[in-house]
């Protein structure tokens, strides 16, 4: 016998280095405000040692409206991801830098205050332009330092290592200002990606959900109604009570199965475990209505000898309770499987086993049809469009941890065994068998 066992900020490129604004965020606006403070608190006391080490000079005022013009200018200045073509912020810099050195030049003392056009030529222009209009301005520091006080070496080295150290810090901060960027970006893709992928799982398993619960419910309801139907019309004339008896049965069928749709779209348990008769009154309903449809088409399925087959059922071992999950899933194996063999197997007769054993539940639906080749589904003889149930069944049974054999050769029946393990165990009544 054969048998198949299954189990936020802008960013830009300069010099090939990537830049945003570390100016980007509350943070970054509070560092703005604090620069363009400390550049305005230099240029007044600048202004105020010069107008007291130069009093009455006669360039006083324009040095005053200068100094003025150059605060207001360096407060107003345009950020370097706003509007402003990036063009247009760099006249504004060297407009801005030529007035300072005009300042300087009239006045040595203004030259400190050059450590915030530091920050601004980093933020502006590319690195390696920065770094050279940071080098004009360093030499221009010490030479108005050595103006005021003389030679003195450490107004000499100062100044340099001042502007270089400003430098490195702004340009770590701009690094790691573009890291963080790039991170929170592919953390933001790699969210709406998984976000994406859920939404098409979740729409994939639902489809995959009421693909099953159609076949093993409202598909199997409309083949037991149209072997009634096709009763019917057979004894329509010859037996119109006949008839009529089957007309009414399908009319049941087909409203019991309007209440499993229902049930179904709403994910909840199916109609016969919603009765409270657990597992093994639902599997002893579902032999008791399909013998009944069975011995009622007698002579109307595809081989007119003979109608369903008669489904008996059976229980081994003490019942334990099982979760919700286990004892729906069994009992749409069961109907999935019961509704292969009344469509392919041409069997007279099929069992419904349901053991329990030490550490699993097993249920076994075996017929004495004319079997098939698990292993060849497409073989010569096999039904159209066989396994869709078996693959149903295989899925369900994985979702609970279970496995699904199959025993089949042709003209030998089949078996198909479904296993779950226990998850609970408790004492239960034992039911008679059917």
């Amino acid at each position: 016998m054969d048998v198949k066992h299954v189990s936020g900020g802008r960013t830009g490129a300069a010099d090939g280095v990537p830049r945003t604004d570390p100016a980007d965020g509350p943070a970054g606006r509070g560092m703005e405000a604090v620069i363009s403070a400390s550049f305005v608190v230099l240029l007044i006391a600048a202004m105020a040692r010069y107008l007291t080490h130069h009093p009455g000079a006669p360039g006083t005022w324009w040095v005053i409206a200068l100094t003025t013009l150059l605060a207001v200018a360096y407060v107003a200045r345009p950020a370097a991801d706003g509007a402003i073509a990036a063009r247009w912020r760099r006249v504004w810099l060297g407009v801005f830098v030529l007035g300072w050195v005009v300042l300087v030049l009239q006045a040595p003392s203004f030259a400190w205050s050059a450590v915030a056009i530091v920050y601004t030529a980093l933020q502006l222009l590319p690195a390696r332009a920065a770094l050279a209009l940071i080098t004009v301005l360093t030499v221009l520091i010490v030479v108005a330092q050595v103006r005021i006080n003389g030679p003195d070496p450490l107004l000499i080295v100062v100044p340099p290592v001042v502007a270089g150290l400003a430098a490195t810090v702004f340009t770590h901060m701009q690094r790691q200002s573009v890291r963080q960027h790039l991170l929170i970006e592919d953390l933001v893709r790699t969210r709406r990606v998984l976000a994406g992928s859920q939404r098409r799982a979740g729409m994939l398993a639902e489809r995959e959900r009421l693909s099953m619960e159609i076949h093993d419910t409202l598909a199997q309801a409309l083949s037991s109604q149209r072997m009634l139907l096709q009763a019917a019309e057979r004894l329509w004339d010859a037996d119109p009570a006949a008839a009529h008896q089957h007309m009414t049965t399908a009319s049941a069928i087909a409203e019991r199965n309007l209440v499993e749709a229902r049930r179904f779209v709403h994910d909840l348990a199916p109609a016969d475990l919603a009765d409270g008769g657990g597992l093994p009154e639902a599997l002893r309903a579902l032999a008791r209505r399909e013998t009944a449809a069975g011995a009622a088409t007698a002579g109307t399925a595809a081989d007119p000898s003979q109608g369903g087959p008669a489904v008996r059922f059976r229980i081994d071992g003490d019942p334990v309770p099982l979760p919700p999950a286990v004892e729906a899933g069994l009992l749409r194996v069961a109907q999935g499987a019961v509704a292969n063999v009344r469509e392919h197997a041409r069997a007279s007769d099929a069992v419904l086993t349901l053991s329990y054993l030490d550490e699993d539940v097993v249920l076994d639906v075996a017929d004495n049809g004319c079997g098939f080749r698990p292993d060849q589904p497409d073989a010569p003889g096999a039904a159209p469009h066989r396994g869709h149930g078996l693959r149903a069944m295989e899925v369900r049974l994985r979702q609970l941890d279970g496995t699904l054999t199959i025993e089949s050769h042709p003209g030998e029946g089949t078996v198909v065994s479904a296993a779950v393990p226990l998850r609970a165990s408790g004492p239960a009544p034992d039911p008679d068998e059917e």
